[in-house]
């Protein structure tokens, strides 16, 4: 079987296609990686750039949210076990921590930096 040169443009094609794929789907990000802060009182985003410290309130009192050196982590909660606290520091898109007797919900958003796959299924 001989390559006509109708194959080769059809394969180069279907390979660029192939590459341009792949560079948008795990290619660099772009945009912003914020902090998605959830309370009973509303809901508020922060660029992970800047360093702050957020009151956060809750049921049972505020919950301290530090923002630092592009993470964020709870530092101080009224909450008995203090397990949102032990759960450390989070920086990357999709990873959370949350208070779940004060309520307060602490997420990661943006896209990818590391331009990692979390899970793949078939």
């Amino acid at each position: 079987m001989r390559l006509r040169p109708l194959d080769i443009l059809v394969a180069l094609a279907a390979a660029g296609a192939i590459a341009f794929a792949a560079v948008s789907a795990y290619g660099p990000g772009s945009g912003p990686v914020i902090a998605v802060l959830k309370g009973r009182d509303g809901e508020w985003v922060y660029p992970l750039s800047t360093d702050r410290e957020v009151r956060v309130a809750g049921p049972l009192g505020d919950t301290v949210v530090e923002i630092s050196g592009k993470t964020v982590r709870i530092v101080a909660s009224p909450c008995a076990n203090k397990t949102c606290i032990a759960a450390g520091a989070i920086e990357r898109p999709g990873q959370w921590l949350a208070c779940l007797p004060n309520q307060v919900f602490v997420s990661v958003e943006g896209r990818r930096a590391d331009g990692g796959v979390d899970a793949s299924a078939y």
